[in-house]
C-alpha cells in the first residue's frame, strides 16, 4: 500500500540481468483503493521494461483477457455473447477504456475515479469541456461517460 516501483529496483535489476520475463496480469499503473491512490502491477512491469527487461501483459487493455472473458461468458451462458450486449466499465482510460475500444465494445468511462482531478463534475455530470479535452489528449472516444456509479 506504500511501495513505489523504485522500491523494487534491485529485484527488477536482478530479473533483467538473469534474462527473466515478467508476467503482468494487471497492467494498471495506478489504482484507487478507497481514498488512497497506489501503484499497481503495471507500474512494476513498466519499470522492468524500462530497465531493459521483457514484460508480457495479459490484462486490460490487451486482447487475451477479452478472449478469456468471452470464453467464460460462453461457458456460463452456453453461447457466445454478442459484442453489442457487452459494456466495459471503468475509470482507467488507458486500460479499461482503451481495451474496450480496441475490442470494438461499448465503454462507460467513470470520470470521478483516476481522472477526477482533471474532469470536474458540473450539475452531477462530467464537465463537457474538460471531458472532451481529456479524451482528445488520450486519443480515445468512450461510448459513454459518467462522473460515478451510485
Amino acid at each position: 500500500m506504500t511501495e513505489s516501483p523504485g522500491d523494487y529496483r534491485l529485484t527488477i535489476l536482478e530479473g533483467v540481468n538473469r534474462g527473466l520475463k515478467l508476467l503482468c496480469a494487471n497492467p494498471d499503473i495506478i489504482v484507487d483503493v478507497g481514498d488512497k491512490r497506489i501503484y499497481c502491477a503495471g507500474a512494476i512491469a513498466q519499470a522492468y521494461t524500462e530497465a531493459g527487461g521483457t514484460s508480457l501483459y495479459f490484462g486490460k487493455p490487451h486482447s487475451p483477457i477479452y478472449e478469456l472473458a468471452y470464453t467464460r461468458l460462453a461457458a456460463t451462458t452456453g453461447r457466445r455473447i454478442d459484442a453489442d450486449r457487452i459494456l466495459c466499465i471503468g475509470d482507467g482510460i488507458n486500460t479499461d477504456i482503451r481495451g474496450g475500444v480496441a475490442e470494438d465494445l461499448d465503454t462507460l468511462f467513470i470520470t470521478g475515479g483516476l481522472a477526477a482531478s482533471e474532469i470536474n463534475e458540473t450539475n452531477g455530470k462530467p464537465n463537457e469541456r474538460e471531458l472532451a479535452s481529456f479524451i482528445a489528449n488520450h486519443k480515445l472516444s468512450p461510448t459513454f461517460a459518467i462522473s460515478g456509479l451510485r
